[in-house]
């Protein structure tokens, strides 16, 4: 089955504006002073648009309706794949895809992991916790390495803090990265771990064989998969509540009941760092876990607060957080969507000025 529509196709109208954290130059505008109002980037792609734009914790990646990718910002382990590790001020193109379109760009904190459109998966950055999936590679490579253990083609990649996800043409998923085992051993004390979490090189997720994946997403330190019949997977930290359940961690996947979204299907979701968005077939938004940004788009109600106290003289390291999954009416059939994923506070934006309604739901996977 091939990969279900992850953006909508770029638009000849479509701009692409900046703003936000730019210690590293991670909004391509030339320069590393943080920018308050969105400012509007040169066309440097010219004469292609802007299909999909990412962010990691100090540099970014555009890919542009021909595939070819362009990346600018924090570069000191070799996450933009230019063969360097000096940081870049302004979106620059990686030649080693020259030939290869890319499909899609995770970007974890310190590393990047890069879909072609012929199903392969590439990786460059930081190895320091295997997250780049080529576990006899050096602590960083500066370039795009294949990653020969996923030997099947690739539909769906993400990326977290430490740990990486991949989602096969059949629907079988894989994780490396041992950026998970570190909390599991700590809140799951006396109990052995799945190899999928301490592994560095893909390994696959076990506790989904009667399902397909076909899409994958991570957080800080969770990750989650939606299959084919509309469900949602789950598993890791549960710090923040975003995995939509009373235990701290979850070591393997498990399934948020259909009640949590009203008996429906899910169709779309997003991850951000700390927190995740679902919509489901009908257009109904829900948001869950961590709240004290904003985020989850809507106030704690009274009693959830009182119980949000309690945690946190009990638990220092608690923050005000959602667990179960709540609509959002106001977002009522929504089309487009995004989360922020990670900590820099960058902030970017392809806005197009001339846009078709859409035919029919669609099957998104956000990061």
């Amino acid at each position: 089955m091939e990969q279900e529509q992850i953006a909508p196709k770029a638009d000849p109208a479509a701009v692409l504006f900046a703003w936000g954290a730019n210690s590293y130059g991670q909004l391509g505008l030339g320069h590393k002073e943080d920018v308050l109002l969105p400012q509007q980037l040169n066309n440097f792609c010219e004469p292609e648009c802007v299909r999909r734009l990412t962010g990691g914790g100090g540099h970014s990646a555009v890919v542009t309706d021909g595939g070819r990718l362009f990346v600018c910002g924090q570069n000191k382990d070799g996450q933009l794949g230019l063969g360097h590790t000096e940081d870049v001020l302004c979106f620059t193109p990686c030649k080693f895809f020259l030939g290869c379109p890319v499909q899609y760009v995770a970007c974890g904190w310190d590393f990047t992991i890069i879909l072609t459109e012929n199903g392969q998966v590439l990786s460059c950055g930081s190895n320091s916790f295997g997250q780049l999936g080529v576990p006899q590679g050096p602590q960083r490579c500066v370039v795009p390495q294949l990653i020969e253990f996923l030997r099947e083609k690739v539909v769906s990649i993400a990326a977290g803090l430490r740990h990486a996800l991949a989602a096969t043409e059949r629907g079988v998923l894989f994780q490396w990265g041992t950026g998970l085992a570190s909390s599991g051993r700590r809140l799951c004390p006396g109990q052995t771990l799945p190899p999928f979490l301490t592994a560095k090189q893909p390994s696959e997720v076990t506790g989904l064989e009667n399902s397909k994946a076909i899409c994958v997403l991570a957080g800080s330190d969770h990750s989650a998969s939606l299959t084919d019949s509309g469900e949602l997977y789950v598993w890791g930290s549960n710090k923040h509540g975003q995995l939509a359940t009373q235990a701290a961690f979850l070591p393997l996947p498990q399934k948020i009941e259909a009640h949590c979204f009203q008996d429906e299907k899910v169709t779309a979701v997003w991850s951000g760092w700390t927190h995740l968005v679902a919509q489901t077939e009908t257009g109904k938004v829900f948001t869950w876990g961590r709240a004290d940004y904003g985020q989850l788009g809507r106030t704690l109600e009274c009693d959830e607060g009182r119980k949000l106290e309690k945690q946190d003289s009990s638990h220092p390291c608690s923050r005000p957080r959602k667990r179960t999954p709540s609509s959002l009416h106001c977002l009522m059939g929504a089309t487009e969507m995004g989360c922020a994923t990670l900590g820099a506070g960058m902030s970017m934006a392809c806005v197009v000025t001339a846009r078709k309604p859409t035919s029919g739901p669609q099957r998104l996977c956000r990061h």
